[in-house]
């Protein structure tokens, strides 16, 4: 088996027909198989997928949903000596793989490829700012982390002790990333499409209230809480210059709620708590050239802010155990793979047939 196509998904059934068919587009001139990891949709996605030569496989308590959990749960399963990771509202352009696959042979060095991620949904402030801040992951050629998924190379993987990390709600491909490259391996960005992205089509702040409640804005700190003690911390803080905006956000926040607490004219520290906020929303909006950008901007700074701390003390499980799960319609359980249970121990027919 050459290439694992993992789709991670989770209530995807408006795009998953769709990115199944485009994966098997691809797949189709290697030797290839995919795997629909699944953190339990309660719509029709995995009927939907059913429809499909996929092996489909679904998280099962205690396991819970998170950004990292899906990608792992597939890798576990997976055969491939390459794995591609997608998600379930994306189209994988049917040349990638080849090209991949050949890039990654002439180049021993490099653990993973990828190319551009095409956001086809822009009516969200969220998608907007994403494109155009001109990040430095989304440029070409070396890059330190491949979001929006990639082809990577297994071997690559198991030297940095697992793909993705079960507790983390995002920056999991940041987290793979620091860790490959600690281990001396290199993430690469071709000039050319990896995927057409279809996103949420919702009001920008009420994904941000969805983003909290689904922990995601929790990343950040359960990332720092994760890279406590290891070698690469250092390169954590150093590649995440968010971190520095959101600790002057930090004191912002403090410096206001002090006003509010120690002036004794209440009046005039909420006046002046006001107009602060003013004028950084104007400031933001002048960048932006767009008030409607500045000032959802600033409300996504306050969220990010607000939830670091929740992220970096939530508990942690060992991120190299199995992932509790079951497979639908697909192998026996007693050609499971092996995996971990929760007390480290070593066990094989992990998964539950379905179906």
């Amino acid at each position: 088996m050459i290439v694992s196509v993992i789709i991670k998904t989770l209530n995807e059934e408006r795009r998953i027909g769709r990115t199944i068919e485009t994966a098997l587009a691809a797949i189709a001139s290697v030797d290839g198989e995919i795997i629909v990891a699944d953190s339990g949709s309660s719509d029709r996605t995995i009927e939907i997928a059913t429809g499909y030569p996929v092996r489909i496989v679904q998280i099962m308590p205690p396991a819970e949903p998170s950004c990292g959990i899906g990608p792992q749960l597939g890798y576990q399963y997976a055969k491939g000596s390459y794995i591609c990771l997608i998600d379930g509202d994306m189209e994988l352009d049917e040349t990638f793989l080849g090209e991949g696959l050949d890039f990654l042979a002439k180049n021993p060095k490099v653990a993973g490829v990828t190319g551009h991620v095409e956001e086809q949904i822009l009516d969200s402030l969220e998608y907007t700012r994403r494109v155009t801040r001109n990040a430095p992951e989304a440029r070409t050629g070396s890059i330190d982390r491949m979001n929006g998924g990639g082809l990577y190379r297994r071997s690559a993987i198991e030297s940095a002790g697992y793909f993705t990390d079960r507790n983390l709600h995002c920056h999991e491909e940041f987290d793979l990333g620091v860790r490959l490259r600690s281990q001396g391996w290199l993430l690469h960005r071709l000039d050319r499409r990896f995927v057409s992205h279809y996103g949420h089509s919702i009001n920008s702040y009420r994904l941000l209230v969805r983003r909290w409640r689904t922990k995601y804005l929790f990343g950040i700190g359960e990332l720092l809480r994760a890279s406590v003690g290891q070698p690469y911390w250092k390169n954590v803080l150093a590649d995440l210059p968010e971190l520095k905006l959101w600790a002057l956000v930090a004191c912002w926040m403090l410096a206001s709620l002090a006003m509010l607490v120690f002036v004794p004219t209440k009046a005039l520290a909420v006046s002046a708590v006001l107009v602060l906020a003013a004028a950084v929303v104007a400031a933001m909006s002048i960048r932006k050239r767009s008030f409607t950008m500045g000032l959802y901007t600033v409300v996504a700074w306050l969220f990010h802010t607000t939830a670091l701390p929740f992220g970096y003390l939530r508990p942690r499980r060992d991120p190299r155990q199995w992932i509790e799960s079951r497979e639908l319609g697909g192998q026996d359980a007693e050609n499971a793979p092996a995996g971990l249970d929760g007390d480290g121990n070593r066990w094989t027919g992990v998964c539950q047939r379905v179906g």
